[in-house]
């Protein structure tokens, strides 16, 4: 049972989720093109966005479930874990499949491993929170969960739509060369 006093960020937390995936669904459309390219890069611009539709789903899902009086909130936990586990060996073997096994890749690839172990994470309170309905703890874990689901979906619709990116370790690489990030110095220059 969700304990009375976080009640109200579920129903936030369900109202930011809809808009969200509402948000995506423009950002997958005006990025259509660039999602149905045959070229390399393209699976991982997929990725990014099924990770952040999947985030977003599972914020949903486990929001709208919390919201339901009764023991909800527990098996929705451990059912929308499972799909997310069942997306991250999916993206993980799709990167496998087409060798995109790169540096460049390594990026999405440990951002897929936090998923799992968020996933995992959430599994387990679910279990928990099944076996123990008054288990508020785990209550506050997952919506803890929640929200780490937000800013994973949030970062991965960033990286979809091109949003720019500041690196520390790029940004002091950059100011350490003494030129602007994105320019080459003299003698650097394309034909």
């Amino acid at each position: 049972m969700v304990p009375e006093s976080i009640h109200d960020f579920f129903i936030a937390s369900a109202s930011v989720a809809g808009a969200l995936i509402g948000l995506l669904f423009v950002a997958i459309s005006v990025s259509a093109d660039r999602l149905a390219e045959a070229k390399e890069g393209t699976q991982v611009h997929r990725i990014r966005a099924s990770a952040a539709l999947t985030a977003f789903l599972n914020t949903l899902v486990v929001s709208l479930l919390a919201l339901i009086p009764g023991h909800k909130i527990g098996p929705a936990s451990v059912a929308v874990a499972i799909v997310g586990l069942l997306f991250v060996a999916a993206a993980l073997l799709s990167l496998i499949r087409l060798h995109q096994t790169r540096l460049r890749t390594l990026r999405e690839a440990v951002f897929l491993v936090g998923l799992v172990v968020t996933f995992v994470f959430q599994f387990i309170q679910g279990i928990d929170l099944s076996l123990h309905p008054a288990d508020s703890g785990a209550v506050n874990a997952i919506a803890i969960l929640v929200t780490l689901n937000f800013l994973a979906g949030i970062d991965r619709a960033w990286e979809l739509i091109g949003g720019p990116q500041f690196g520390l370790n790029r940004e002091v690489v950059a100011l350490l060369r003494g030129h602007p990030r994105g320019t080459r110095p003299r003698g650097e220059d394309s034909p």
